[in-house]
């Protein structure tokens, strides 16, 4: 008689134990709960707060070493744009540059977005 057999046939004796075969149930935080699982016990979960306070210090660190730039960097060179002239020290000019192409970078990132939810809302 096969493991089968025996857990679905009904038992003889009545006063014999039933073995039911063992459900896999979840343990752990899951993925509704918004907690990671973590690596080890010890180990804390992430989150948004810690999350926050890495960026905060990434970009307390990123200031420091702009602020390093800027100040080794103080060289006025002259730049053309369109029909505007003038000197400038370069680490300002450079500053400016980076803006420029993170404001154009967020506006395209932006715009994709906007384009993925709207698709989203038609198909949903």
């Amino acid at each position: 008689m096969s493991v089968e057999q025996r857990l679905s046939s009904t038992p003889t004796n009545p006063a014999a134990p039933t073995i039911e075969p063992a459900t896999a149930r979840p343990t752990g935080p899951t993925a509704d709960e918004g907690l990671s699982v973590p690596s080890s016990p010890a180990s804390p979960p992430h989150t948004r707060l810690s999350a926050t306070w890495f960026g905060v210090c990434a970009a307390a660190l990123t200031l420091v070493v702009l602020i390093i730039f800027m100040l080794q960097n103080t060289r006025s060179v002259e730049v053309s744009f369109l029909w505007l002239h003038g000197d400038v020290p370069l680490a300002l000019a450079l500053l400016i540059a980076s803006v420029g192409t993170a404001i154009a970078v967020m506006v395209v990132g932006a715009a994709r977005i906007t384009q993925l939810r709207r698709h989203t809302r038609r198909v949903h």
